[in-house]
């Protein structure tokens, strides 16, 4: 039986007084989790619609969620799925952050908390696709079209609903997305292990974070340019901004539990059998990895070494083809699917576009994925105006079949190039390097 809040449906206007938020409610299918109102923001703030538009909020079966159709309504729906949000037992609703792009150009959207957090990626995937009838079910109206984002694991999430319900979208756009699945555990394995390598210091696998911790202060004195170029290699191959980027991310904290050491060291899941319980065994592997720290096929004399050294580790749970565990992205898009991703990103690297793009040209669906690198540091950094263009083009795509342009991702020298991601970078990002020469004119 679904639990719902919110049931009040209002025409929002300039006038209207937003509800009073509700005190969080247990949830009726995750024991120990709790669901916060969904009329609500997490810091308690009311959500006020959108001049003119309708809003439905409520609890699903455990998993809050939010519609807001427009008055001018195109008959056509947005399904917003979230990123990753921890290991905690809070969930939460949020809006996509181009609400309003969608609402002036006609389009309803709808967005799922889910009812669990961690890596589920499976839960989401159920939990947005069955925002498609709610929506009907709540606003009356079927939508005529419906596409599928999202952002981070929310990627991952729109690349396997696709996937697994082929014909219930138009169109798909996934941003800063893991569309590579358990590989990307694979790039957090790679970092840890050939750290270690490179500075001879043992570990064992699956490795204790405490522990872990401790051993990172060992390494950290010894560590050279070679790590930053095996991490580059690893990440997507000699590029632009690739120095910032590792100078960024490593004058971050890490993610917890390690949060005394730089960012790219506390890629612990690497070493903990992936993600932390979702998937059954071990779905990380780098047995038939080679680490190179240039982009040349011929290994020098100091990279046979690393290989030598490096402890390898093989995977005893491969990504699922149902919705368990890690579900598997095939790179099989059934439909027009257009991917942005910050060249700089060493937390989702770009790489998993490469992965992407690899399965889908396998599988001679290369004329359905188009892919853009965006100049920036930042994970999921984007402006407005880069994800409306991208949305845009999209839509554009869908309803006449005009293939919009992306980058060259697949080849080595297009990525090299100085001005890889000037096309569909909008503004230049300070911190990432030079500017594009476009925009510097």
């Amino acid at each position: 039986m679904a639990v719902l809040l919110g049931l009040l449906t209002f025409p929002g206007n300039a006038h209207a007084a937003p509800p009073a938020c509700a005190p969080p409610v247990a949830s009726t299918t995750q024991p120990g989790y709790t669901v916060v109102d969904p009329a609500c923001d997490p810091d308690g703030t009311p959500f006020v619609p959108v001049a003119g538009s309708a809003v439905y909020t409520g609890i699903l079966n455990g998993a809050a969620y939010r519609l807001e159709k427009p008055s001018h309504w195109n008959g056509e729906l947005v399904v917003y799925a979230h990123g990753y949000r921890g290991a905690g037992r809070t969930v939460f609703v949020n809006s996509p952050s181009l609400r309003a792009h969608y609402l002036a150009r006609g389009f309803a959207w709808a967005a799922s908390g889910y009812q669990t957090n961690g890596y589920d990626v499976g839960q989401g995937v159920r939990d947005s696709y069955a925002l498609i009838d709610l929506f009907k079910n709540r606003t009356g109206t079927r939508a005529r079209d419906v596409y599928m984002t999202g952002e981070s694991m929310g990627g991952h999430v729109t690349a396997v609903a696709i996937e697994h319900y082929p014909r219930a979208f138009v169109g798909a756009m996934p941003v800063c997305g893991v569309l590579g699945d358990a590989e990307l555990f694979d790039y957090f394995l790679d970092a840890n292990l050939t750290a270690a390598a490179l500075t001879g210091v043992k570990v064992t696998f699956p490795a204790d974070p405490v522990a872990y911790e401790a051993q990172v202060r060992q390494e950290l004195p010894r560590l050279d340019g070679r790590w930053a170029d095996v991490v580059e290699q690893r990440s997507g191959g000699t590029r632009p901004g690739f120095d910032q980027a590792f100078a960024y991310w490593n004058a971050l904290p890490s993610i917890p539990p390690l949060t005394t050491v730089p960012f790219l060291f506390g890629l612990y899941p690497g070493l903990t059998a992936g993600t932390i319980g979702i998937a059954k065994g071990n779905v990380t592997s780098n047995r038939f990895t080679v680490y190179q720290e240039d982009a040349s096929p011929w290994l020098t004399r100091d990279e046979l070494r690393l290989n030598r050294d490096v402890l390898r580790v093989d995977r005893t749970d491969s990504p699922s083809r149902d919705l368990s565990g890690v579900p598997r992205v095939d790179g099989r898009p059934p439909v027009p699917t257009l991917s942005m991703h910050t060249v700089g990103d060493l937390f989702v690297p770009i790489k998993m576009e490469q992965v992407y793009a690899e399965r889908a040209r396998a599988n001679g669906r290369s004329n359905l994925f188009v892919s853009r690198a965006i100049r920036a540091l930042g994970h999921c950094e984007f402006t407005q105006p880069e994800l409306e263009q991208g949305f845009d083009d999209l839509t554009r795509w869908v309803r006449t079949g005009h293939h919009p342009a992306g980058d060259a991702i697949l080849d080595p020298r297009a990525v090299a190039d100085p001005r890889f991601g000037c096309r569909f970078t909008l503004s230049d990002r300070p911190n990432f390097g030079p500017a594009c020469p476009s925009h510097a004119a």
